[in-house]
């Protein structure tokens, strides 16, 4: 297009502006699966135990990331903080890499402390996006950083993998039977609300989701996490002590209960449950001694101090989200 360049006019700029998009969308377009994950709680982390420690924990998701790219045919376009930016050419690579991410996090976690744990977040969208083979660039990336992100906008400090509908309906039967809707999320930027699609990465039928107390009724999501800790007390000089607080409704029953009761491990085959106190844990009916641990199906009653009974469901018997069918 030939113009005066020293005084173009507004329809010949407008005209240049979408001559050179549809030249870039040709040139460099593509369409591809876009991953983003980040380090649940990584402020914190650094804040109390410093920046060697800090780096370090960041470097263990990388390390992951690298790895799991390295098995799966992905590419890392960059890294920033604690987050990682990549993609594949379809999603199902993708899917299988978040997935590998999480359960080598979940491993590594089952020989540190507590509050050395790695927890991820991670996000997949299928979008078109501009590449040169090096940076990658476009709307698509801005929304799969958000719907990473958004588990920490609705408060969650928890493992999870968030895809969009369109990654969901790129993936085989095989993986969106593992596949559960969730509740709509506003992100930043981008109307109407959108309904997301939460990923599991283990078998789902060997882990319990959520726990009824058969004396009060009350019911609690199990955090995605690979130490959960039940106890008495919430907090200890200022740190979270358990992620269920056990409580009876006579406070001279709940006095019995130990303020760290018991905790659960998350296996590759399953929970197991370690008993922490002399007070009387047992599972299934045996009394489990303090420091020993016993596998916890899904289904399985515990009995706290001779005072609470709790009984660990399985996801069709009440944990949120709702599964979508296989026609999307």
């Amino acid at each position: 297009m030939a113009f005066d360049t020293e005084t173009p006019t507004l329809q010949e700029l407008l005209r240049l502006q979408d001559e050179l998009s549809a030249a870039l969308q040709r040139r460099f377009g593509q369409t591809l699966a876009v991953c983003v994950t980040d380090v649940v709680g990584s402020v914190e982390y650094f804040r109390r135990f410093g920046d060697v420690a800090g780096r370090a924990l960041q470097q263990r998701h990388f390390d992951l990331v690298q790895e799991a790219i390295g098995a799966h045919g992905g590419r890392l376009v960059d890294t920033a903080g604690d987050g990682a930016f990549f993609v594949f050419r379809d999603a199902p690579s993708a899917a299988e890499a978040l997935c590998a991410i999480q359960r080598g996090a979940s491993v590594q976690n089952l020989a540190r402390p507590r509050e050395h744990h790695l927890t991820l977040r991670g996000g997949l969208h299928w979008g078109f996006v501009l590449t040169d083979g090096e940076s990658v660039a476009g709307d698509s990336v801005n929304l799969c950083a958000r719907v990473a992100a958004s588990g920490k906008e609705q408060g969650l400090a928890e493992a999870e993998l968030r895809l969009t509908r369109a990654a969901y309906l790129e993936l085989p039967p095989s993986f969106r039977v593992r596949c559960r809707a969730l509740p709509a999320v506003q992100l930043k930027g981008v109307e109407p609300a959108l309904t997301l699609v939460g990923l599991e990465w283990e078998d789902e039928a060997s882990f319990p989701t959520s726990v009824r107390c058969e004396e009060t009724g009350r019911v609690w999501t199990l955090p995605r996490r690979d130490l959960l800790g039940f106890g008495r007390i919430a907090e200890h000089e200022g740190v979270k002590a358990n992620d269920v607080v056990l409580e009876a409704a006579d406070p001279q029953a709940t006095a019995m209960i130990s303020r760290w009761q018991f905790e659960l491990r998350r296996g590759p085959a399953g929970f197991t449950l370690r008993a922490l106190s002399d007070a009387r844990t047992e599972v299934n009916g045996v009394a489990v001694a303090k420091g020993s641990e016993v596998p916890l199906p899904v289904g399985a009653r515990v009995v706290v101090a001779r005072t609470l009974t709790l009984v660990f469901l399985a996801p069709r018997d009440g944990v949120a989200g709702t599964r979508l069918p296989l026609g999307g």
